[in-house]
């Protein structure tokens, strides 16, 4: 909300109830007028934990395991995507290039073109359906698993191995 102060509307003030309430830790200054360090040194053991569970996920990243789940993915979304937008552009390029062919009737009223606009339809719920069923049965078990470990993981050096 903006507030022109007095008779000199050219200086506007931003009335905010929150600007001057600062959050804990953020731009408070020390005793000698520089800024705080953001984690108090009490806690300075949770920048460690930190930087084991950040080594955790890169250990997780590396293996094969997960590899392995990226690349079941890979093989079916890249080939998925490359299908679907050839199909799509060869709608788009054929509405444009060959109007007449679009025009052509197939039943009654019905032409080209309503049909393969209708199959645009088709083949979007095709691939939503084809891509649930290949999660579901050759992502979604090893992922969990993968996330059960990493979870295991990241307890045990946010803990500090307890």
């Amino acid at each position: 909300m903006e507030k022109h102060d007095g008779p000199d509307s050219g200086k506007v003030r931003i009335e905010d109830p929150w600007y001057d309430a600062l959050a804990s830790g953020w731009g408070e200054l020390d005793g000698t007028g520089a800024p705080a360090p953001a984690v108090p040194p009490a806690h300075g053991r949770r920048e460690d934990r930190g930087a084991r569970a950040a080594d955790v996920y890169l250990e997780v990243q590396r293996s094969a395991a997960f590899q392995e789940v990226r690349s079941r993915y890979r093989r079916f979304v890249i080939p998925g995507t490359a299908v679907f937008l050839l199909w799509y552009v060869g709608y788009v390029v054929t509405a444009t290039a060959a109007p007449s062919f679009m025009a052509r009737p197939v039943a009654g009223a019905v032409n080209v073109a309503m049909v393969a606009g209708l199959g645009q339809f088709l083949t979007t719920f095709l691939l939503t359906w084809a891509y649930a069923r290949h999660a579901r049965l050759r992502r979604d078990r090893a992922a969990l698993d993968l996330r059960w470990d990493t979870q295991e993981l990241t307890r045990g050096a946010a803990g500090g191995g307890r």
